[in-house]
């Protein structure tokens, strides 16, 4: 078992933000990092398909289905692996090839778009949930078919033997499928049974990588950009959710948007839905927002970093930070967040038996009672997840750096010669049984990026999507800053 949360006193807190006694992180420790990652990624992949498992035990067996998105992570992990020097040109052309040309014989739906759900095997699209057997109604879902995308395109710009094949791929699949024009944003997804839900929302998701490939390929208009919420509106109609933005309306490309955020911290932030750290900061593992987009990503991304570390280390007095969406080492699959900097009504947690907050509606038109902000000690059972801390490896190098040594020393089961495990339980020390390709994924890019000059960034922000996508984002300011 691990040490457990931290005391709450200055001097707890103190130790709680110092280095861990393990040596320093330089490159070797991150190459150590990189290479045990993607251990865990060769081992969930089928050697005959080419296809990664969704998931990968600790008992060396691996689940039988996979989504889209864990291909696309496979992809850029294996173009990572042979930019870090962890394999060679020639095996990743040789694993590349096997995935390119499985991807190239499943069954796709509207669009050229690619289903959600796969069986590793042989690519056969999936009717039936493994292992129950339980009826399923195949999808085609826009976000996963983006991290799709993701993998095809790097694989075009940096593997000249499979560039023409993977970039086939990637211009067949149309994303003006998921487009209503009428709310001017994304459906989730398009079911085979017809149901097609409306819609992603939020600004602050991972749903916007597929809107920048839409409109990077002419697919999608510049404008549907702004047509997802900073935060919902400050007014009676939006007054359920948790707390009460701070902004104002401006127009961009002749939409109104309310450039809300909200206070926390100290800070002016802009939420995501449930405040997790992968919908804030996955897309920026690819593109460069806080580069091209100086006034909105730029400001916002550190602010959602230092509001995870905020929650962990003080407000909910962990020791430990980094909440996302992961395995619940109990058992399952749970969304977890900063439920401080999220929007979602019903909270996602940062742990298993974490408070929320309500912060009410101070409106008199709509008015509804704050409750007070919950005590440290009503924070139980958080759930931490590597994935999360390394998404924060740009913008808050050694803070990230010293929060994964910190769990990797208390929590010695929870990394090993495949890397991270998916998650920890900081009170009690129990450990996730799985590694989740996703995740990983998620890690070696962040890795493979900081090793390797942003390779992954640079293969997949080319010059002709910068040409579309920079002038877009870079237009915006958000209500993001010192609050004040």
């Amino acid at each position: 078992m691990g040490k457990g949360r931290a005391a709450i006193t200055a001097a707890a807190l103190t130790l709680a933000l110092m280095p861990a006694s393990a040596p320093a992180a330089t490159d070797d420790t991150l190459r150590d990092y990189a290479a045990a990652t993607w251990q865990s990624m060769s081992d969930m992949t089928d050697p005959q398909s080419g296809l990664v498992a969704d998931q990968g035990f600790t008992n060396g067996t691996r689940s039988i289905q996979t989504s889209v998105t864990n291909i696309g992570a496979l992809m850029w992990s294996t173009v990572g692996a042979e930019a870090t020097g962890i394999i060679t040109h020639k095996a990743a052309v040789t694993r590349l090839t096997k995935t390119i040309t499985t991807l190239e014989h499943m069954t796709r739906g509207a669009g050229g778009q690619f289903y959600n759900w796969y069986d590793t095997r042989d690519g056969a699209k999936l009717t039936k949930w493994p292992p129950t057997g339980e009826k399923l109604d195949p999808w085609l879902s826009s976000v996963d078919n983006g991290w799709l995308a993701v993998g095809l395109k790097i694989i075009a710009t940096r593997v000249p033997e499979l560039s023409a094949r993977a970039r086939a791929l990637y211009d067949s699949m149309d994303f003006s499928v998921y487009y209503n024009p009428g709310r001017n944003q994304i459906l989730f997804h398009i079911a085979d049974s017809g149901n097609a839900p409306c819609c992603y929302d939020t600004t602050v998701s991972e749903s916007r990588i597929a809107t920048y490939i839409g409109i990077s390929k002419g697919e999608l208009p510049r404008k549907a950009y702004f047509g997802t919420n900073r935060s919902f509106p400050d007014n009676c109609d939006w007054s359920w959710v948790e707390t009460r933005p701070v902004g104002f309306t401006t127009t961009y490309e002749g939409v109104p948007v309310y450039e809300g955020a909200y206070v926390y911290n100290g800070s002016r932030v802009v939420p995501s839905w449930g405040g997790s750290m992968f919908e804030a900061l996955m897309p920026s593992l690819f593109v460069p927002e806080e580069q091209w987009a100086p006034n909105s990503w730029g400001v916002n991304h550190p602010l959602t970093v230092d509001s995870q570390i905020h929650h962990g280390l003080t407000e909910a007095g962990y020791g430990y930070w980094g909440f996302s969406p992961s395995n619940n080492p109990a058992g399952g699959y749970r969304a977890y967040g900063v439920d401080a900097v999220g929007m979602d009504p019903g909270g996602n947690p940062s742990g298993n038996n974490a408070a929320l907050v309500d912060h009410g509606w101070s409106d008199p038109a709509c008015f509804r009672a704050a409750q007070p902000d919950p005590p440290q000690s009503a924070y139980t059972h958080g759930v931490v997840t590597p994935h999360a801390a390394f998404l924060a490896l740009r913008y808050r190098t050694q803070a990230a750096l010293d929060d994964v040594a910190r769990l990797r020393r208390d929590f010695p089961r929870l990394y090993g010669r495949r890397g991270f495990l998916d998650s920890v339980d900081v009170d009690t020390g129990q450990v996730s049984s799985s590694y989740l390709s996703l995740d990983q994924g998620m890690i070696m890019a962040a890795l493979s990026n900081a090793l390797a000059g942003d390779v992954l960034r640079n293969a997949f922000a080319t010059p002709d999507f910068a040409g579309a996508i920079a002038p877009v984002i870079g237009q915006e300011t958000f209500n993001a800053g010192p609050a004040g």
